[in-house]
């Protein structure tokens, strides 16, 4: 439009004699030739006072700085997921986490991982790096200087936009440019071509990974269920956490297929890729965790004994338990990266599968003797009337169930209602962008009116974070609180020793999975008491994971703590049998 507008001007040139001529962006003339700008400005075409030289130049110039806000800054999909980590760490200090996990812990972490990822200052493209992260082997003392890390607040360089592109041109231009054709980050596509299942990749489950990385190493009191619970419940960062995002780093294509999840974290995936990132990395030995530590069996088994509102005379049982099969000793608690033999530890569903042992040392749970048990303490409870009440299974099963029934609606309720969309509209290319927007727009103004019209005019208010899902302290529920009840009616008394007077105990499964996974057992619902399924179903509410794992962490406890019993009966059928 310039060569244009300055057509009719024919004056050759002042300093090179040239006839070619364009126009600047105030709207005065310059020599292409030699870029000689001389006083002559555009005439004015209008009988505006402003004149339309200066009017052109002003809006040139908005148009222009707003193309270039569009287009954003060059940032690389390791720079995404640093900025979602940031802001995980802050949600999780907010929450009560040290002040180290952010600025020490998990940003020592991520430093090491950049380096041994070979991402951190590298020109090495993003599909060579991936292949690389699984092989990679580097020496374990080899520092890491602390500007290897990108800047945390993700800053980035915008001088170098590249124009938007069409599709026929992709290529050329990202060559060009090293900007991905089809996203908006750098090495968005190269980068999802290359992204195998099981890899060391980053992705939205392996920055909790990180997380729970650096709570281990603080030996938090957040355990994985507890910080798989809080991602749910939206009080830190993960689905849709891209929307977070400085305006300068536009999401276009691909990028949307990295950063936006729908669907919610795994225990056992996370859980893996933990370990597996540990290993990659090379991390030395974790604090040890003791008997004063949170997440150790003996105080997390108080924890949930108070959570579903059981005697606290079942904590000796658990105690003894845990030290009758040694999972109470620091060596096997503390996370040993390197050691690949040792056993995984899941601190939470340990001490659930405990209490679970112990019930069933106690009442069996085999929808007989349980019930009989609870007509026996019904009857004692009757005749001591004034004296410390003895605990009714019966009695604590309505009670919990009741509150488990309404918990699991809302709950239910909740998930139903929950939007997966995110508000922020997701443009896979830049030419939809207006179509996206005006069909959000009609979204929000039908939601709105909707709202309006039922008298829901504005959304439920998020429940404060705590540990403890189901409170006994309140007084609603003081009545039903077992707290301080006692096992006098499932106890027997030989001198200072307590036996309990159940001398029966049947196990979840004498033989092994069948598969190459190596399970004590497989559950299948229909195989076992009803009172069993629903202590199952209690715990997997209460730490949002499958029956399955509790099921099969019990089955583990049990074989530790009837090997010998086992092994003698496995010996006398084989003698029978000959």
């Amino acid at each position: 439009m310039e060569e244009e507008d300055a057509r009719d001007y024919n004056e050759p040139c002042g300093y090179c004699s040239a006839v070619s001529w364009s126009i600047t962006e105030e709207g005065r003339f310059y020599c292409t030739s030699c870029h000689t700008v001389i006083e002559k400005t555009r005439e004015v075409l209008t009988g505006d006072v402003t004149t339309n030289a200066r009017a052109q130049s002003i809006s040139r110039g908005l148009r222009k700085r707003k193309n270039k806000f569009d287009k954003g800054w060059e940032w690389f999909i390791c720079e995404g997921f640093q900025y979602i980590l940031q802001k995980q760490a802050e949600a999780l200090q907010s929450l009560g986490v040290s002040s180290q996990m952010k600025d020490e812990v998990l940003y020592n972490f991520w430093k090491r991982y950049l380096h041994k990822s070979k991402q951190d200052y590298s020109d090495k493209p993003v599909n060579d790096i991936t292949q690389d992260i699984l092989s990679q082997h580097t020496d374990p003392e080899t520092e890491v200087e602390t500007t290897s890390l990108i800047n945390l607040a993700c800053s980035a360089s915008d001088t170098d936009v590249i124009p938007e592109f069409s599709s026929g041109a992709a290529s050329s231009i990202s060559e060009a440019s090293g900007r991905s054709a089809w996203s908006g980050s750098v090495d968005g596509s190269s980068y999802l071509q290359k992204r195998k299942k099981g890899d060391l990749s980053l992705s939205m489950p392996m920055t909790l990974a990180f997380c729970y990385l650096a709570l281990l190493w603080l030996r938090e009191s957040i355990t994985l269920s507890d910080l798989l619970r809080l991602v749910m419940d939206g009080h830190i960062p993960y689905l849709n956490a891209f929307k977070d995002f400085p305006e300068e780093m536009k999401m276009y294509g691909s990028d949307f297929k990295i950063f936006h999840v729908q669907s919610w974290p795994k225990y056992d995936d996370v859980l893996k890729k933990m370990h597996a990132l540990a290993e990659f990395m090379d991390l030395p030995c974790f604090p040890d965790i003791t008997e004063r530590s949170f997440l150790h069996p003996n105080i997390l088994c108080m924890k949930y004994l108070m959570e579903i509102n059981l005697p606290d005379d079942m904590n000796k049982w658990t105690c003894r338990v845990v030290k009758k099969i040694g999972v109470g000793e620091t060596d096997f608690l503390t996370l040993h990266p390197g050691n690949k033999s040792a056993w995984t530890v899941k601190y939470d569903i340990l001490a659930t599968a405990v209490i679970i042992v112990v019930l069933k040392i106690l009442f069996l749970l085999d929808d007989e003797y349980e019930w009989l048990l609870a007509n026996y303490a019904e009857e004692r409870n009757k005749k001591n009337e004034e004296g410390c009440p003895v605990f009714d299974i019966r009695k604590w099963y309505m009670v919990v169930k009741n509150i488990l029934d309404v918990e699991q609606k809302k709950f239910n309720e909740e998930r139903i209602r929950h939007l997966w969309r995110c508000e922020k509209p997701l443009l896979y290319s830049a030419s939809e962008k207006h179509i996206v927007l005006k069909k959000k727009q009609v979204v929000m103004d039908l939601q709105r009116q909707f709202r309006t019209l039922t008298g829901c005019l504005g959304l439920t208010e998020k429940r404060k974070p705590s540990l403890f899902q189901l409170n006994w302290t309140e007084e609603s529920t003081k009545m039903n609180c077992f707290h301080g009840h006692s096992l006098a009616a499932v106890l027997q008394q030989k001198g200072d020793i307590f036996t309990p007077l159940n001398r029966d105990y049947w196990l979840c499964t004498l033989n092994k999975c069948k598969k190459v996974c190596g399970h004590h057992s497989q559950y299948s619902e229909s195989d076992f008491p009803h009172t069993y399924r629903f202590v199952l179903h209690l715990f997997s509410f209460l730490l949002r994971v499958q029956p399955s794992l509790i099921h099969e962490e019990v089955s583990t406890i049990e074989h530790k703590l009837f090997h010998s019993k086992l092994h003698m009966k496995s010996r006398i059928f084989k003698v029978q049998k000959k």
